[in-house]
């Protein structure tokens, strides 16, 4: 693992320690049930077990990690009821934050969405998955930012961030498809949407999308009850 780029960002060492951490489990790095050795990472980010410590903390109370009988600290794994409720959240938060959005969001702003949505299918076609959901989430911010609410914009980022891993397990998923444009779909409606002023439209496209993640995620909980 290159730590070198991902450290500068970061404003103290506690910080780029997480950030370093976060970006590992947020990429499969770390995958489900790896172990948070305080010794081992610090060593591996050339740095103290203090900052090592507090970061862990932090990956515990964003719901990233947890404690583990006889094991410490470990990448949490995906909960798909917790998932449900998540999404229902979102679809609440989301399809408002677009209907304010659509109405308000300039000529720019529009502008910025078909631009990311040219990369978000770049990022597609190359087979990237953290860098299409990275430039999904840049489209998808740029229209809730025109809502002019940022306590509302800054809740569904942090709802992104609790939803990432199964977002990337289901971008993997859909990349391995060539013709499934499940990807793309939803996104390039809510772009023609926007752009032709149709601010009801625009929240039903957004409706849809994540009406449709959440049956999926329900699909899934249910053939996993089915298993065990």
């Amino acid at each position: 693992m290159d730590t070198s780029k991902r450290l500068e960002p970061a404003t103290s060492m506690a910080d780029r320690v997480y950030a370093v951490l976060h970006e590992s489990i947020m990429s499969g790095e770390f995958p489900v049930g790896y172990r948070l050795r305080i010794r081992d990472l610090a060593a591996l980010v050339g740095t103290s077990e203090m900052p090592v410590r507090e970061a862990i903390r932090r990956l515990e109370e964003a719901g990233f990690a947890e404690r583990a009988p006889h094991r410490g600290s470990v990448v949490k794994g995906l909960d798909l009821a917790e998932l449900v409720y998540a999404y229902d959240v979102r679809l609440l938060l989301e399809v408002e934050a677009t209907r304010l959005g659509a109405a308000r969001i300039d000529a720019a702003g529009i502008a910025a969405m078909r631009e990311g949505l040219v990369s978000m299918r770049e990022a597609i076609a190359e087979g990237g998955v953290m860098d299409y959901l990275d430039r999904d989430e840049t489209v998808l911010g740029v229209l809730y930012e025109a809502s002019g609410n940022p306590v509302l914009v800054d809740t569904v980022r942090a709802l992104w961030g609790q939803c990432r891993a199964y977002k990337t397990v289901g971008a993997r998923s859909a990349l391995d498809k060539p013709v499934d444009d499940a990807l793309w779909r939803h996104q390039e409606r809510l772009v023609d949407t926007v752009e032709s002023g149709d601010a009801e439209a625009a929240a039903a496209v957004t409706r849809e999308s994540l009406a449709s993640a959440i049956e999926r995620i329900k699909a899934q909980l249910k053939e996993q009850k089915k298993q065990n």
